[in-house]
């Protein structure tokens, strides 16, 4: 659904089976209203995706003759998973065409589960190739230990590691999921870990048995979400996950800000920048977030993906970030797009310094 919402645009024809409600009047006046299942064609005018349930309503203008809805007349359609629809655009771009390979190649469903985790507080994340989803967070009032008496501290401890239990086999699929990452500062994934291989042998809880080796204990700064980016910069996590995208995107992004660190002639963020070091065939990696793709401004989404394209002829690489993953929201607050050079480009670095002293 994410590819779909990614695919649709303003202006767009979207042809689809859906639900219309109708009032139909019988031989003595009575009205009365009843749902039928019709084929509609629509103008795409608004898209909204709900991520969470990943549900996705397309709201446009009917713009072809049908029995239940006149011409010109306003309908939603919800999209569904496994139901047929067709797409017809003005101009299909690369990036768009690009995106059907994606969404049809299954290599792109090599998925991640995180629980990045601190004494009182657990996120339980689904990381797919596309974006990061938070599918549960626990949150429990630990007590401190106190001096001869830790029972207290312990049983809430406890309380809260079943809970979390409970959240990982509710919330991850094993079946399609590779490696289950448990991130946490100081020893608290030892212990919860310890907790749930115990626990899972004492309850016979098979499932936890048989994917044991899918658990990945790495170090986290904290139990919040945001920690997610560095857990998958860990070399040790980026090796596991190596045939993710994820995990690529997660790499250019450290890559940029390690550039930005010590060559900062080498790396740039901001249209007009990135555009400038790609007039001087200098762009060797272009960090994009598919946010800008979707721009309501056909002008503006245009420019996006002429820069892609070029720096693709160019001989450079390109990494098109989701916004709705950790590392695209990281990019997103640099402007959305950012790029890593080949070579120092000297006049953009004074043109920067020269826009910061005015």
């Amino acid at each position: 659904m994410w590819h779909t919402y990614n695919l649709l645009q303003v202006g767009d024809s979207l042809r689809a089976s859906t639900i219309r409600k109708v009032q139909t009047e019988s031989a003595t006046g009575s009205v009365g209203s009843n749902r039928v299942r019709t084929t509609l064609t629509i103008c795409v005018e608004t898209i909204d995706f709900d991520s969470q349930a990943c549900q996705l309503r397309v709201k446009g203008i009917n713009i072809q003759e049908n029995q239940y809805v006149k011409m010109g007349g306003y309908h939603t359609i919800e999209l569904e998973l496994n139901r047929k629809f067709t797409l017809a655009k003005k101009q299909w771009d690369s990036v768009v065409l690009e995106r059907i390979e994606q969404a049809c190649d299954p290599a792109f469903s090599a998925d991640v589960a995180a629980v990045v985790m601190q004494e009182g507080l657990a996120h339980i994340c689904l990381v797919t190739p596309s974006m990061t989803l938070l599918r549960a967070k626990i949150e429990t009032n630990i007590p401190r230990k106190r001096k001869g008496n830790c029972s207290q501290h312990e049983k809430s401890l406890e309380k809260f590691y079943e809970q979390v239990m409970q959240g990982i086999i509710r919330h991850i699929n094993f079946d399609v999921v590779k490696v289950i990452l448990v991130a946490s500062p100081g020893f608290v994934r030892e212990q919860f870990c310890e907790f749930l291989f115990l626990r899972a042998v004492k309850q016979e809880i098979k499932i936890l048995l048989e994917n044991r080796g899918k658990f990945l204990q790495v170090h986290s700064s904290s139990g919040h979400k945001y920690s997610l980016t560095e857990v998958l910069c860990d070399p040790a996590v980026t090796a596991r996950l190596a045939d993710t995208k994820a995990a690529s995107e997660i790499k250019a992004l450290g890559d940029f800000y390690k550039m930005l660190k010590n060559e900062p002639d080498r790396a740039f963020y901001g249209i007009k920048q990135v555009e400038k070091a790609n007039e001087a065939l200098a762009i060797d990696t272009l960090l994009v977030t598919d946010e800008l793709f979707r721009h309501q401004d056909v002008a503006t989404r245009s420019r996006y993906v002429r820069l892609v394209d070029s720096v693709k002829d160019n001989g450079g690489t390109v990494r098109i970030f989701s916004s709705l993953h950790v590392s695209g929201e990281q990019l997103n607050q640099l402007t959305g797009v950012a790029a890593i050079l080949r070579f120092p480009v000297p006049d953009l670095s004074d043109e920067e310094s020269s826009s910061e002293d005015d």
